[in-house]
């Protein structure tokens, strides 16, 4: 096994490298591609979370003999690098040895990794996933951490000198990311911005795309908008 792999398609857009540490995910987003990218039952999925076998040692044997150095490595993709109610160690132990070996993170999570900010510095990126208010998440992400708590966090990375950026994708209200910026902008280092894909969805894309873009040019936040974003843009004409 080779845990560090080169993402492909739209994950391209959030990085380089990427490594995915656990089997599952238990914060059953209602929106989550991850178990049909995987082929996996959506219940085992989200019940059946652990660290994938010999992840670990596989991480370290992988950066050893390709010599991987000076990369920046997302966590994750089709999991949570925190998953809430877990134990999380596993992931400690793979931030320690990737910075070992020369790396940086990118963490995006919609849990908490404040238990490991003693490792992370400038050269890191800590995220998190902001789609929708705080009374949507509670049905739309029922076992995630709260919105208004993964921003606290986001604060305290900010405060401990770590890099900082937002996941505002998929997008299921575009008033509340609004809102997110025009409050919580101190803190955002960097934004990237995505629509909801793989569900119905009565958002005008292309005016939200001009909306948020505003929003991060007024506010003076750094972003990025999503080629499937972007499109949407492109056929309006305002790109």
């Amino acid at each position: 096994m080779k845990p560090i792999y080169q993402p492909k398609g739209a994950a391209r857009e959030y990085g380089d490298y990427a490594l995915n540490i656990y089997t599952g995910c238990p914060h059953r987003c209602y929106y989550c591609f991850a178990p049909n990218v995987l082929h996996r039952v959506k219940e085992t999925f989200h019940t059946e979370v652990h660290p994938r076998d010999n992840i670990v040692e596989a991480t370290r044997r992988q950066l050893e003999q390709e010599h991987i150095i000076g990369k920046r490595i997302h966590l994750c993709f089709t999991c949570d690098p925190y998953p809430v109610g877990y134990d999380t160690s596993v992931t400690r132990e793979i931030i320690r040895i990737l910075k070992e070996h020369g790396n940086s993170v990118q963490i995006l999570t919609k849990g908490s990794g404040t238990r490991d900010f003693d490792l992370l510095d400038k050269s890191d990126h800590y995220g998190i996933t902001l789609s929708c208010s705080e009374t949507t998440a509670a049905f739309a992400e029922p076992n995630a951490n709260t919105p208004i708590s993964r921003i606290n966090d986001l604060r305290l990375a900010k405060e401990r000198g770590i890099s900082t950026w937002v996941s505002f994708e998929p997008v299921l209200e575009p008033e509340a990311i609004y809102d997110y910026i025009k409050r919580y902008h101190d803190i955002f280092d960097l934004v990237k911005i995505g629509k909801l894909n793989y569900h119905t969805s009565d958002v005008n894309w292309a005016n939200f795309a001009e909306g948020v873009k505003w929003h991060c040019m007024y506010y003076g936040v750094p972003f990025y908008i999503k080629e499937s974003l972007r499109k949407e843009m492109r056929q309006f004409g305002t790109e």
